[in-house]
């Protein structure tokens, strides 16, 4: 169970227009493995997180996992609940990660006071459904290297030197669930791309890409 706690500086940290929205909830604290949301169930509580972060995916009825994100300060979830069908994903905390928590109505009341938001709703909705088609259509047409070169692609940002770096510590496992195929299989395939020097993982464990990954291996 989530663990209340009162407003904190966390809050003043949030992007400035959801500090309006965050105003109308509660914050709540949740420990590293905690779910903020399973999967089937008919709630309506949505999540800003404040600190921390948390992962959104699936299982099957042998535990089988897909990914569909990892979510950090100042991203909102539960948003596919307002619908009213059951929670189309589950969310855990990866990490100790504090939240302002919403309720359906609270959600309601904002809208109605700040119409414009419900165009970044919608914006942040179609963007997600975006993501989702990407990553089917990855499923369907991509092999597990490109899969996975497409995670480190989109993951990784420029830096000064030339080279880019995913600051996101991503573990061969979180990688696997990402793509859909076996952990065995994305080491092998980063040993690979390591001995190739397209990659290389620093001191505190982030992946960086020296350069472009071929588009077939």
């Amino acid at each position: 169970m989530p663990e209340a706690a009162p407003p904190s500086i966390e809050f003043d940290m949030l992007p400035a227009a959801l500090r309006p929205l965050a105003a109308r909830g509660r914050t709540v604290r949740y420990r590293k493995g905690a779910l903020l949301i399973q999967e089937g169930e008919l709630r309506d509580e949505q999540f800003i997180v404040l600190t921390g972060r948390v992962r959104a995916y699936s299982t099957d009825e042998r535990d089988r996992e897909i990914v569909y994100g990892t979510y950090g300060p100042g991203e909102y979830l539960g948003e596919m609940s307002l619908d009213g069908g059951p929670r189309s994903a589950s969310v855990v905390a990866l990490e100790p990660t504090s939240c302002v928590m919403l309720t359906r109505q609270s959600l309601r009341e904002h809208i109605a006071a700040e119409p414009d938001f419900a165009f970044e709703l919608i914006g942040k909705v179609i963007h997600r459904a975006r993501m989702a088609t990407r990553s089917a259509r990855s499923m369907a047409l991509l092999d597990v290297y490109g899969r996975v070169a497409q995670l480190l692609d989109d993951a990784a940002r420029p830096l000064p030197d030339g080279t880019r770096r995913i600051d996101q510590r991503l573990t061969h496992q979180e990688i696997a669930a990402h793509v859909g195929c076996s952990r065995e299989m994305v080491s092998r395939l980063m040993k690979d791309l390591e001995a190739g020097d397209y990659i290389g993982v620093d001191a505190q464990r982030r992946i960086h890409v020296r350069r472009p990954l071929p588009h077939r291996w």
